[in-house]
């Protein structure tokens, strides 16, 4: 049985998308966010043009800090649990989410757990669009075991919380 997690993280747009084109992204998303407002065909185009154009956007750790920082998570992750891990994000950067399930079903996964390093209950990425991309991903490939591993325990963030309080606090006690 092979196992491979997939962090979903949300991205960000690379700080050096051409300004215009990214202000007009966001104008168009967010006519669509309303969905009481409907965009013409030549509209949607766009959005997925510009969409595509932001998530393939060539990143490096000046342009993306975010980008690099989830890799920075993933590779730790994949050390502490001795597991492939592979990123992917809600918006803005490839690969998505379903794409990195995709790739983890094609590395030969068996079975997939699906985590997030958003840790509270109440925001759409995490209650709506990441299980939603896990639900697509399961009737793409129902004799994968796909798992959303979240929500999180809040005394299990506590934990990790005051976790880091006393790794810094014993830093500056030296």
């Amino acid at each position: 049985m092979k196992k491979i997690i997939i962090l979903a993280m949300h991205g960000a747009p690379p700080n050096d998308f051409p300004s215009e084109e990214k202000n007009e992204f966001f104008r168009l998303h967010s006519k669509i966010e309303a969905s009481s407002l409907s965009l013409s065909k030549e509209s949607l185009n766009r959005y997925d043009y510009l969409e595509e154009k932001m998530r393939t956007w060539p990143r490096n750790e000046k342009n993306d800090p975010y980008f690099y920082g989830s890799l920075d998570i993933a590779e730790q992750l994949g050390i502490v649990t001795e597991k492939p891990v592979i990123v992917g994000f809600n918006e803005f950067c490839a690969p998505t989410i379903l794409e990195a399930i995709t790739q983890a079903v094609h590395e030969g996964a068996t079975k997939i757990f699906v985590l997030t390093t958003m840790l509270t209950r109440g925001g759409d990425h995490s209650e709506k669009d990441i299980p939603e991309e896990v639900s697509k991903a399961r009737m793409k490939f129902s004799a994968v075991s796909i798992r959303f591993l979240w929500p999180y325990n809040p005394l299990s963030i506590a934990h990790f919380l005051s976790q880091q309080i006393e790794e810094i606090s014993s830093i500056e006690e030296i």
